[in-house]
């Protein structure tokens, strides 16, 4: 079974499978009037083939025990998809880089702080949705349409918090 110990969510470690989702760290400009404050352009949102288009969702998940045990990662060849916590969720986030195979020596495990979210590029491989500590509801945007968008892959992981 691979050991992963968790590590805080950055953008610059998270960079080879996504974007960090987090206003605090965006490019803004005020709009209306001044009164609303636009963090612009914080993740790439992709849909890849035929008849593509892109669906806003909430996902609300039940939180997992620490350690984290999981039995496969999943990828979405089609399409990014960005989870962003509603409520100062924490969640731990698996990944692996793009490719047919999943490389152990290249799975990856971070946790965040309650207030980012993440965007997965196209064919990055991910563990399921896992909330820390309570039940969580997330603004999840992602790939609808033809084609087949989810792949799994077999592959035994721990994840504790570093």
């Amino acid at each position: 079974m691979l050991e992963l110990n968790a590590r805080p969510l950055t953008p610059q470690s998270f960079a080879p499978f996504g974007d960090v989702i987090d206003a605090r760290t965006a490019d803004s400009f005020p709009i209306n009037e001044g009164r609303t404050q636009r963090h612009h352009d914080i993740a790439k949102v992709e849909t890849l083939g035929d008849d593509a288009r892109t669906l806003i969702s909430i996902f609300v998940s039940q939180p997992v025990e620490l350690p984290l045990e999981i039995s496969y990662l999943e990828r979405h060849p089609l399409g990014s998809q960005a989870f962003m916590p509603l409520h100062e969720e924490h969640f731990l986030i698996v990944v692996a880089p793009p490719g047919d195979d999943v490389d152990p020596a290249k799975v990856c495990a971070f946790f965040t702080d309650g207030r980012q979210g993440v965007n997965y590029r196209p064919g990055t491989w991910h563990a399921v949705q896992s909330v820390l500590y309570r039940e969580g509801e997330f603004l999840v945007v992602d790939r609808g349409g033809a084609g087949n968008n989810c792949e799994e892959y077999p592959l035994e992981v721990r994840v504790t918090l570093g």
